[in-house]
Parts: C-alpha cells; sequence; structure tokens
C-alpha cells in the first residue's frame, strides 16, 4: 500500500542529471504532511524489533526522513555529509563512482563504539554511497543495523551489493 502511495506521487524527470536518465523526484512527496508520516511509520513497522541506537542520514535527501525517523524511534540523528560540509573534528572515506572519487565525513563524536546505526538514504541506486558510509561507520566502532530507503532501483542491484553489511534493508518503493 505504502509503495502505491509513494509511486503515484513521485514525478519522474527525463534527462536528469544528464542525457539517458530519469531521475526520481521526490520533492512531490514533501507536500503531503500525511504521506511523510506514513512513510516514517512504514520505516518503523518493518525495523520491528531492530536495534537501533542512532540514524544515519546521508546528504542531503537522506537527511528528510532520516531526521523524523530518529525523533520518532527516540534516538539521535547523525549527517554524513559530503567532504567540507562539517565544522567539528572528522573522519572521512574515499570512494569510487563510475566517473571518479567522492568523499564523504562524519563527525568523530558522531556515536559511540558498539552502537547500532541504521543508514537513511532517499534512493538505493548502485549502493556506493551507503557502502561508503557503512565501512565509514564500521571503521568508527558502529554496528550497522540496517539500511531503510523511500526508493529503490533494483536494475542497478544495489540491494546485492550491500546485503552484505546487513540483511536488514527496507525499500518502500521499488522500480
Amino acid at each position: 500500500m505504502i509503495d502505491q502511495q509513494i509511486k503515484a506521487v513521485i514525478r519522474d524527470i527525463h534527462d536528469f542529471p544528464k542525457p539517458g536518465i530519469v531521475f526520481k523526484d521526490i520533492t512531490p512527496i514533501l507536500k503531503e504532511p500525511g504521506l511523510c508520516n506514513a512513510i516514517v511509520d512504514a520505516f518503523i513497522n518493518q525495523l520491528n524489533g531492530t536495534r537501533v541506537d542512532v540514524v544515519a542520514g546521508v546528504e542531503s535527501r537522506g537527511f528528510l526522513f532520516g531526521l523524523t525517523l530518529a525523533n520518532k524511534l527516540g534516538v539521535p540523528f547523525v549527517p554524513v555529509r559530503k567532504a567540507g560540509k562539517l565544522p567539528y573534528a572528522i573522519k572521512q572515506k574515499v570512494y569510487e563512482l563510475e566517473y571518479g572519487t567522492a568523499t564523504i565525513e562524519l563527525h568523530t563524536d558522531a556515536f559511540e563504539p558498539g552502537q547500532h546505526v541504521l543508514i537513511h538514504d532517499d534512493l538505493l541506486a548502485t549502493g556506493g554511497t551507503v557502502t561508503a558510509a557503512s565501512e565509514l561507520i564500521q571503521e568508527m566502532g558502529g554496528i550497522i543495523a540496517g539500511f531503510s530507503f523511500v526508493i529503490g532501483l533494483n536494475f542497478l542491484n544495489g540491494k546485492e551489493r550491500i546485503a552484505s553489511t546487513s540483511n536488514k534493508i527496507i525499500v518502500l518503493a521499488e522500480y
């Protein structure tokens, strides 16, 4: 049911950010508070019993539902940011993209070693960014509680890439 509600609102933008890409625009969801609440509730229902001590939201659309999810779970939210965006002491992870490299960062005090961290982003494509985030979190002593996404693009095989890190992978609407 939630997948149908999400798909009814998602907007396809053809040839963005480059020709041949069909971008799944989640911004129309944000105009519907009831749907936003239903999305967070669906994540919570699917987490049923999973230990989550911290929610880590991946820049930037992972912040949109990640913070609300953390608040409803009663746990801290930490942002996983692009390089140069965090003002305090940081730990970085450089990872490969199909066209180069990227760097993500976390504050060194984002969570305590041994805490269970749920990684949240809006969309699961190839899984590259959340793989880098999970490696960074593990290097800092965190335990990956799972992953949550509003949308998944199954044809890019992201689930297969991240499955070895956690078997708790929540995707609300799959394409």
